[in-house]
């Protein structure tokens, strides 16, 4: 016979796996024919552009390019500087365990290096590390019983747990779009590299719509008809809607941007201008904190009850924490002098991380390359620098062996020389963490009754507490009662016996009612 229980459902979101790779992107370019050819490289930077991501039977793909520029000294007679744009595609598959179709990813790709080699004056080979962090996730509606409403004289096990439930995922596609201006002495020659990265992000909900709000902070190096070589940097607005039903302020909003294209060109419609043009796809998972009362056993003293029980694991205890590092060190690099900075590209790598007194404890580094003005007759230089990155953020609640994504923008850099090769640098970082923990939950489903039994004989047992035992084990063993048992020892707290303890069970013998 069937028993009449009242379910509550629930969206279960769980991380199925998560995995870091290094990968190879390669490949060559060709020097276009209005360019001369390449002496030797200068420097070589990438921003990557991710077209598509899938998620298959025990795998995951990524396809996408690394939009590359290379600045070089020309192989002419009066070597000027000048560079070559371009983009390497690749695919990257990354084999998973127990991943089906049906679930999602979300990843992270870093370029941790990347070169440039010559192979002839007109062809270079460019080459880059890529570090890819991924994170799979999978969604399942399920019902919890919470209350089992016509058994008589039913005995429950039940906990409250805090988790989060998945209200609703999305993704959306927006652009970026402007027009920098640059100086009316400057007639543009040439584009040598764009630096593009995503900053300020902020997000809010509200009639079933999330909003994303960031900037992205784009640097442009170009050469003037007259060999000069300046940086125009600005910030562009990004904005964009993502719909997500029932969605509110209270709940919380995992919000990734991804960029997917790129377009930087002179503008051919006005002149000292360059027109930006950036595709950026906003995805995003919302969640609500809820408090289950939840049924985790169950026995009747008087009826035969059955029932199946499934293991269902699932996210709780779920933080978004941002927090800024800032660093204030001085560096001494001889070589640039008095010379003017034109550029410094900023990459915080994080080393190790590790949970330690509700903190999770970041060490690494940042790794600085300065692109500066130059005596040599290429009039343009490099440098590179390594700063120490170590920070501690503290988390309520976290635990050894939470899961722990972190990414790391750069929100603010200032370098000032000291006219002597001294060069006071000032760096903001955004440490944006995404903190919780995977909770396993016994479900109990489909409870029947199978035969019901009548009260005979009334009697009482001595029982000596054994290592592990709870009243409940033993009240249910002896088809008692946790608070008979209280009772008649005077127990006062259910959860505080010890091996040893000797207890009286009082118990009755049931038997079947078509056997009476």
């Amino acid at each position: 016979m069937s028993v009449d229980v009242t379910r509550e459902s629930l969206c279960v979101n769980k991380i199925v796996g998560q995995k870091i790779e290094n990968f190879v992107v390669e490949g060559d370019m060709i020097v276009p024919d209005i360019k001369p050819d390449i002496l030797n490289t200068i420097s070589t930077s990438g921003n990557i552009c991710i077209y598509k991501k899938e998620v298959l039977d025990g795998k995951v793909r990524i396809d996408g390019k690394i939009s590359t520029y290379v600045v070089y000294l020309a192989d002419s007679d009066d070597e000027v500087v000048r560079g070559i744009s371009g983009g390497i595609d690749f695919t990257q598959v990354m084999d998973f365990e127990q991943v089906t179709n049906q679930m999602e990813l979300d990843e992270q790709l870093v370029i941790k290096s990347i070169e440039c080699k010559v192979l002839n004056g007109r062809k270079i080979n460019i080459k880059a590390v890529v570090q890819m962090s991924a994170t799979v996730y999978s969604n399942e509606s399920i019902d919890i019983i919470n209350q089992v409403n016509d058994v008589q004289d039913i005995q429950t096990l039940k906990s409250n747990l805090n988790i989060n439930s998945l209200v609703g995922s999305g993704t959306s596609k927006t652009y970026a779009k402007d027009t920098f201006i640059i100086d009316n002495t400057d007639n543009l020659a040439e584009i040598l590299k764009t630096d593009i990265s995503i900053v300020n992000k902020d997000v809010k909900m509200s009639y079933n719509k999330v909003l994303a709000k960031a900037e992205a902070n784009v640097k442009i190096l170009y050469l003037t008809e007259d060999n000069r070589i300046k940086l125009i940097e600005n910030n562009m607005p990004i904005m964009g809607f993502i719909d997500v039903a029932d969605v509110s302020e209270q709940n919380l909003c995992d919000l990734k941007y991804k960029i997917k294209n790129i377009i930087v060109k002179p503008n051919s419609v006005e002149e000292h201008s360059i027109y930006i043009e950036i595709e950026v796809e906003l995805g995003c998972k919302v969640y609500e904190s809820k408090e289950i009362n939840i049924i985790q056993d169950m026995y009747s003293p008087t009826q035969e009850l059955e029932y199946t029980t499934k293991l269902v694991h699932t996210t709780s205890n779920k933080q978004i924490i941002k927090q800024m590092y800032e660093v204030n060190e001085n560096i001494a690099i001889s070589e640039i002098g008095e010379n003017q900075i034109y550029e410094v590209m900023v990459k915080p790598e994080i080393a190790s991380q590790s949970v330690v007194d509700g903190k999770i404890i970041y060490d690494g580094q940042i790794k600085l390359e300065f692109i500066f003005a130059s005596d040599k007759v290429s009039k343009i230089d490099t440098k590179q620098s390594v700063l120490p990155l170590n920070f501690s953020v503290d988390v309520p609640g976290i635990e050894v062996g939470s899961d722990i994504n972190t990414s790391i923008d750069v929100s603010r850099e200032d370098f000032i020389t000291d006219g002597r090769g001294g060069i006071n640098s000032k760096i903001a970082l955004d440490f944006n963490i995404d903190v919780s923990k995977t909770v396993a939950i016994n479900v109990i489903d489909k409870i029947e009754v199978n035969e019901t039994r009548r009260k005979e004989i009334y009697s009482m047992t001595i029982y000596f507490v054994k290592k592990g035992d709870t009243l409940w084990s033993i009240a249910k063993n002896f088809k008692s009662t946790v608070e008979d048992i209280a009772r008649v020892n005077n127990i006062e707290d259910a959860d505080k016996i010890f091996p040893g303890q000797q207890l009286f069970i009082p118990r009755y013998v049931y038997r079947n009612e078509r056997s009476a």
